[in-house]
């Protein structure tokens, strides 16, 4: 072989792994994601398996009720592609930061999908807003009072009902699609295995707390109302309307003899909030205290963390209700 012809086929050598790797970088690139919240990234989490991992915002045992945005999640705004969120009335800490950091990505809000169910705030009883706070006089205290609803009409739990869980997944693979077609074939297939995880976790869930769903409980905030609805266990009542604003005296007294009155076997507390106030509730009753985590704040985020919250939460309650009996 020639000197040339030698130095050619090795040029050609050289070079050619790195034309490779571009073209296939070109055709692989997946869009990035962010989502806001644990139980929603575990949905896209699990509709991105083989194709790419999303981002998530509020991380550990953070709650979207309180949160402050970090400069990393403002990093992610500014990259992302795709952002998905619950809407206004629950990550009222994204609003801002959407407008300006988001203002390149398809910002989807998730209670606007189709075929998801929404359930009003409930009103009355244990769950009236207007009961926060006795200590809140005049003008200021009425203003406490209204801070129960400023979520807005809807109560903005929707995952915790899986067929809600499905309908969120819809959207959220029909989004990933169309931003990113070369992978639709794998997104689709993703939610399909999903649906079939969700219908079986539907069914587990059933039979779980069928033995205990007729036992009254009081949870640290009226978030359960979609698991109520969906699996006929009764909720009494809640110590706050909304975990922003302390319970004043007039609502710990009111639970508290909700609990006498109904004979309410456990109440809930919540790894994100100030567990005094329900040993404060508990006091002077037989009612056994337990956990629900809605928001997953002791659980890994990943495909598997939905799976795991609805699981414990129904086993949290059929532990603590029937070792109440």
């Amino acid at each position: 072989m020639s000197l040339k012809k030698s130095l050619l086929l090795t040029s050609a050598l050289l070079f050619a792994p790195t034309m490779f790797l571009t073209a296939g970088t070109a055709r692989a690139e997946v869009p990035d994601v962010v989502v806001s919240i644990k139980p929603i990234h575990s949905l896209v989490a699990s509709i991105m398996q083989g194709v790419g991992e999303p981002a998530l915002i509020v991380e550990g045992a953070a709650s979207p009720h309180t949160y402050s945005m970090k400069p990393s999640n403002a990093l992610a705004l500014e990259k992302a592609n795709v952002v998905f969120w619950v809407g206004h009335g629950l990550e009222a800490f994204l609003e801002k930061p959407l407008e300006s950091l988001g203002s390149g990505a398809k910002i989807v809000e998730l209670d606007d999908a189709p075929g998801l169910e929404k359930l009003k705030f409930r009103e009355g009883g244990a769950f009236e807003a207007h009961d926060d706070g006795d200590e809140h006089a005049g003008a200021e205290g009425h203003a406490h009072e209204e801070a129960g609803h400023d979520e807005g009409e809807f109560d903005m739990h929707f995952w915790l009902d899986p067929a809600n869980a499905k309908a969120m997944a819809a959207e959220i693979e029909k989004t990933l699609a169309s931003a990113d077609p070369d992978n639709a074939a794998t997104y689709k297939t993703n939610l399909d295995a999903l649906n079939t995880r969700l219908d079986t976790l539907d069914k587990k869930l059933v039979e779980t707390v069928a033995p205990v769903k007729d036992k009254p409980f009081i949870v640290f905030h009226d978030a359960y109302q979609y698991f109520e609805h969906r699996y006929h266990v009764k909720v009494a009542g809640s110590i706050t309307v909304s975990p922003e604003a302390l319970p004043g005296a007039a609502r710990l007294k009111q639970i508290h003899q909700k609990i006498a009155e109904l004979g309410a076997t456990c109440v809930f507390a919540e790894p994100q909030f100030e567990p005094k106030l329900v040993n404060v509730v508990l006091e002077g009753t037989p009612a056994k205290s337990g956990t629900l985590d809605p928001e997953a704040a002791t659980l890994e985020a990943g495909p598997d963390l939905y799976f795991q919250l609805m699981e414990g939460i129904g086993t949290s309650l059929k532990t603590c209700l029937s070792s109440g009996s």
